[in-house]
């Protein structure tokens, strides 16, 4: 369901597919603020009054990885999705690298877009009051420690366990797929093949459960992937 009290900052210097995006999610009762150049749009991201970004990558006046730099340099807790025409990988990972939460490629459906504006306003709301640390019930990570604990166990994660646990961790209680948790854990691994993904989440369950000998948190979806519940 959505959160209809959200605030989202729109920066796109496309004033007919800004005004379009704005119309999609005030329909959804959500308030909406417009900025159609780089400028004026990092001034309103920094307010620190919104829930969700959306930035173009090419904007006048400072392009969007510069936007999504500048905010996090400025600890504003503020989820940033970045939109772009770029779809080569060494594109996609600029924009995360510069601090980025999600990329959307355009062209893009506008249900996929207000799908992942609200999946990025859960993995917020699910974080400490300073974004330091990521719960998702008795799973704690800590961000800027690179630390995880289960029920305060200590969890020893190599750096993909980690990853995999993370998102698992953002988008808690949806299935994903495993062609999605392939995709956002090993994309810039050309190596890898998507067996691993039930490799690592084997790996990873047996980590939680024996951490805190509890139940398994992370359920098999039949013939479509996994869920942490």
């Amino acid at each position: 369901m959505w959160n209809t009290s959200m605030h989202v900052l729109i920066i796109e210097d496309d004033e007919r597919l800004a005004r379009l995006i704005a119309r999609v999610l005030e329909k959804e009762h959500i308030t909406v603020d417009l900025a159609h150049d780089g400028v004026s749009g990092l001034a309103l991201a920094l307010t620190g009054t919104h829930d969700v970004a959306v930035i173009d990558w090419m904007l006048p006046g400072q392009d969007g990885p510069a936007i999504c730099t500048a905010v996090r340099q400025a600890r504003v807790k503020l989820p940033l999705l970045m939109l772009t025409a770029r779809d080569q990988v060494e594109d996609r990972v600029s924009g995360l690298y510069s601090g980025a939460d999600d990329y959307l490629t355009k062209p893009f459906a506008l249900e996929e877009l207000l799908a992942r504006i609200h999946a990025l306003s859960r993995r917020f709301d699910s974080q400490s009051p300073d974004g330091s640390v990521l719960s998702s019930g008795d799973i704690a990570l800590d961000l800027r420690a690179h630390t995880a604990a289960r029920n305060g166990a200590p969890l020893d994660l190599t750096l993909t366990e980690w990853n995999l646990l993370e998102y698992l961790m953002r988008n808690r209680g949806q299935t994903l797929t495993r062609d999605q948790i392939f995709n956002r854990v090993w994309a810039y691994d050309s190596d890898a093949q998507i067996k691993i993904v039930d490799i690592y989440v084997s790996y990873l369950r047996r980590k939680l459960k024996t951490a805190a000998d509890l139940p398994d948190p992370i359920e098999t979806v039949r013939g479509l992937g996994y869920r942490l519940n």
